[in-house]
């Protein structure tokens, strides 16, 4: 019974120890705004002043810093500040950028079936990002968009 108290223990250390080295990501990465109301801090502290208030839900920003449960985050337009961890999702997403209406074609190619148009300043989620493209799912409202087109994927990165 006892080596199996200690089996236990050690087995629960393994766990705390692997969770916390997933959190764990090399800098910089993207994460997006998990909430439709978040504040933008000057300092890593509830003490420092808000800059910005964001109430845009699944906005993408790039995490350019760690210290402690804040993040420092980039957001499209050069914008800097401390967010609360907590605040921020792992969870892919881009805002379509550039002038005028940005295709999302049905597939990865300039040649398939135009499906939409997103005007500049359209968030949507991402995944199957390879080879210049990225899957952009809107509402529900799916194509492929060049990369170049959005903001909140790394240039010749993969999304799975």
């Amino acid at each position: 019974m006892k080596n199996a108290g200690i089996l236990a223990i050690a087995c629960g250390a393994a766990l705390i120890a692997s969770a916390g080295s997933a959190q764990e990501r090399k800098l910089p990465y993207w994460a997006s705004i998990s909430t439709g109301d978040a504040l933008l801090r000057t300092g890593p502290e509830r003490t420092y002043p808000a800059i910005w208030r964001y109430r845009r839900f699944d906005l993408p920003v790039q995490v350019i810093k760690i210290y402690g449960n804040w993040r420092r985050i980039r957001e499209a337009d050069g914008t800097e500040g401390w967010m609360l961890a907590t605040l921020l999702s792992i969870r892919r997403t881009a805002v379509v950028t550039g002038q005028g209406l940005a295709p999302l074609r049905s597939e990865a190619s300039d040649q398939a079936l135009l499906n939409w148009q997103a005007e500049p300043g359209v968030v949507g989620r991402i995944s199957k990002c390879e080879n210049g493209w990225c899957l952009f799912d809107v509402g529900g409202k799916k194509g492929h968009i060049h990369i170049e087109r959005i903001w909140g994927v790394s240039p010749g990165e993969t999304v799975e």
